[in-house]
This record gives structure tokens, sequence and C-alpha cells, in this order.
């Protein structure tokens, strides 16, 4: 199972704006093999990096791209669900009864859900709304999205384990088709060895270790 250090930063304070810009940032380790197992074409550079104090986890992606697409439905989830976006999914176990996702799009809007084996989504499920922080930027060459999630939420969902955090990294790339319309290309940090692409299974997860 793939893994990455989350280094603390206990004596720092870092509030997330979206604009990559902190300097606690360039403290993380950065995390770039991210891969399509599902296409042949090459992947975009994506820079993942959190880091974490007592009481919070923080979340950085950095995606290379020229022309990020946004759906233009008025519905919000069918918006994310069709738009560039990164995501994250938690899990207590590989049973993945349940796990808990995070669609997060470019403009920073959330479609947060809870889910069970055999794609059984609740979509009235929410992350509390008082535990998570989002921000977003999206700039010439790339967008950012930075995420707050409090330590207390992931232990109170059984999340976090022995300094552990059993997670999937994913990304949505929405390409533009000859005839308009556009069609997705998945990403992820840890090949799942689908035959076709599928991040809601056991095997598209690594885990987040907490450094002391």
């Amino acid at each position: 199972m793939n893994s990455y250090r989350v280094i603390s930063i206990k004596e720092k304070e870092l509030i997330i704006s979206g604009d990559g810009n902190n300097p606690i940032w360039k403290e993380a380790d950065s995390l770039t093999n991210f891969i399509s197992p599902w296409d042949d074409k090459p992947v975009k550079k994506i820079e993942f990096k959190a880091v974490h104090n007592s009481e919070n986890i923080f979340f950085q992606f950095i995606v290379e791209d020229h022309q990020t697409h946004i759906h233009p439905s008025i519905d919000k989830d069918e918006s994310i669900n069709n738009s560039d976006r990164v995501e994250l999914f938690f899990r207590s176990d590989a049973s993945l009864d349940p796990y808990y996702c995070l669609e997060m799009d470019t403009t920073g809007r959330i479609m947060d859900f809870k889910a069970r084996p055999n794609r059984e989504f609740d979509f009235n499920w929410c992350w509390p709304t008082e535990e998570i922080v989002i921000k977003s930027s999206i700039n010439e060459n790339n967008f950012i999205v930075e995420i707050t999630i409090s330590l207390q939420s992931l232990k109170n969902l059984k999340l976090l384990k022995d300094r552990s955090i059993e997670t999937g990294i994913y990304r949505a790339k929405y390409n533009q088709q000859k005839d308009n319309t556009y069609k997705p290309t998945w990403i992820t940090w840890t090949n799942p060895n689908t035959k076709i692409p599928n991040f809601h299974t056991p095997t598209s997860f690594g885990k987040l270790l907490l450094a002391n």
C-alpha cells in the first residue's frame, strides 16, 4: 500500500487561502506520482501536499491545467460531478463499510457523501460544516485547492487510527471532444489494478502517516 508522510507543524499556524503561497507548504513532502492506468496519454503534473498540527490536517492540490472545465448545470452536485476536480476518499478499513468521499471542483465547491460497497451512495450525508474549510484559485497554468479538516472529525468517523488515515487521492480531468462533449480522464495516486476506471474499490487507497 502506498504511503505519504504528513509532517507536523505544531509550532506554526496555517490558515488556508487557496493561493498556495503560505511558506509552510514548502516544508511538506511533495507527492507527484499520479497516474491514469486506463489512459495512455501523459498526465499533467499534480502536486499533493499535507501537513498537520494538534487540531487539524491541511491538504493542498496544485494541478497543472491550462483550461479547466466547469459543467454549467445549476444543480451543484451534477455540476461538480461533471467538472474538473480533485477528490479525497477516507475509509476505516478495507471493507469500505462505510467510507467517506469529498469531491472538490476548481471553484472550491464540494460534493461530499457517505458510501458503502457496490456504489451505495448517501448524498444526504455531509461532512460537518464547522469541521471543514475549502479554498481555491484558478490561475493561468494551474488551479489550486486547499482543505482544512479537523482531526476530531476524522476520529469521530473512526478514520484516524494510530496516526494513520487510509486515503484515496484522485483527480478527474474533463477533456473536450471533437463533438464538443466532455469526457473524463481518471487519475489516481494508487493503481487499483481494475480493467475500467474505479476509485470505489479497496485497492485504490493508500495511507497518510501523521509524523510526530
